[in-house]
């Protein structure tokens, strides 16, 4: 969830007053497998050119996620030491993490309000969100040293493009999508959205489009990678809707939207951008990581402190792990080797080892407060689309 300022309270207060059990009824719950709603769009559709030129070619293109299988390191990032980095958004910190020992070891100063921790597209660099401080402060991953910050407006949230040409800054409160150059972060290119709130966001397996979920007005926009503008928009079928991450389907047919107030994921057809499903998870469903087999993701569900398990050849949930006492599950990542799933406890000053394989939690790690977007590094795959770590 957003920080709160002057700006954001008066949004943040209408999407809460929409909740359930104010006057707003809840969608029935459907599976995966029920047909699209054809309803109409909102607003503009247009149809995006076919493939993203620069893109390098899936490994299997029946499997967007082929090239993340455990140990299949890039030789850029071979050499790395393996740490979690876990941005601390009220203590405007990253505390970084050595998972072999389950001890931080060390703590590292960045700027005001530090969201996520973003591998760059070259794997080179990880990008510190600093949101309210208004910059990026770079990490050597080889190093762990923090370079010095370089200044961007509202960097919620950080992705790349597939072909590597741009970085796409989610200016949540400044309502804009900035296209900028992915090493010196200057501005190619400025899109307004109407939407309140962009945040997480995913492409299309050819790369030519991105699905971007808008927290404040519970929105979805399709967004054409080339032309850097929004070919289509929706207000998703609930009251009060809180969509935030944003993971599409090993096949790529499938985008799949947590949601906190819908307590579930919207399943959505990209490519028709019609209508999408609700699949009911959990109170707060938040994250959303694919296994390194690209057999299950893992949901969390931060509000109940569960993670809700979805089998995609099944197309359903098969297991809930619920972390022992409590906790507040929010972003993360997979590690290299697929064993471990590291949660930040957003609202416990913690981080969370869970087992992938049994759901046992294997370690409950002290942070700074107000833990977010924890990035685990290094990870297989070629090239990184930004947030927490989503390679390809």
């Amino acid at each position: 969830m957003l920080h709160l300022t002057k700006r954001s309270l008066p949004l943040l207060a209408a999407a809460l007053l929409a909740v359930p059990g104010a006057g707003c009824s809840a969608p029935e719950e459907r599976d995966a497998d029920v047909p699209r709603s054809a309803l109409p769009l909102r607003s503009r559709e247009a149809v995006a050119p076919a493939g993203l030129p620069g893109m390098p070619p899936l490994l299997d293109p029946k499997d967007v996620y082929a090239a993340d299988r455990p140990g299949r390191l890039s030789p850029v990032v071979r050499d790395f030491p393996s740490r979690v980095y876990v941005p601390n958004t009220n203590s405007n910190t990253v505390s970084v993490i050595d998972p072999a020992t389950y001890k931080v070891v060390e703590t590292i100063p960045v700027g005001v309000q530090p969201q996520h921790v973003v591998p760059s597209w070259d794997l080179k660099t990880l990008w510190v969100n600093n949101n309210r401080g208004h910059s990026l402060t770079p990490i050597d991953p080889a190093t762990g040293i923090a370079g010095e910050p370089v200044e961007v407006h509202d960097p919620y949230n950080l992705y790349f493009t597939p072909n590597g040409r741009h970085a796409v800054v989610m200016a949540s409160l400044d309502r804009e999508l900035v296209f900028r150059d992915p090493h010196t972060m200057r501005t190619v290119k400025t899109t307004p959205v109407s939407c309140y709130g962009v945040n997480h966001a995913d492409f299309s397996a050819d790369g030519r489009y991105f699905i971007v979920s808008c927290e404040f007005s519970g929105e979805l926009l399709k967004v054409d990678t080339e032309t850097m503008e929004v070919i289509g928009q929706q207000k998703l079928p609930y009251g009060g809707a809180m969509p935030q991450d944003v993971k599409i389907s090993p096949d790529g047919r499938t985008f799949y939207i947590a949601d906190m107030v819908a307590h579930g994921v919207w399943v959505l057809d990209g490519e028709k951008f019609t209508t999408p499903n609700l699949l009911l998870t959990g109170k707060g469903c938040h994250g959303l990581y694919v296994s390194r087999d690209s057999r299950e993701m893992y949901i969390t569900n931060r509000g109940e402190g569960s993670i809700s398990v979805f089998d995609f050849a099944r197309d359903r949930l098969t297991k809930k792990w619920q972390l022992p006492g409590g906790g507040s599950p929010d972003m993360g990542g997979v590690s290299a080797d697929g064993r471990v799933l590291w949660l930040s406890g957003r609202y416990h000053s913690e981080v969370y080892a869970v087992d992938t394989t049994t759901g046992e939690q294997l370690a409950r790690i002290p942070v700074g407060s107000g833990p977010h977007g924890l990035a685990v590094y290094p990870q297989p795959g070629r090239y990184s689309l930004g947030h927490t770590g989503v390679f390809r």
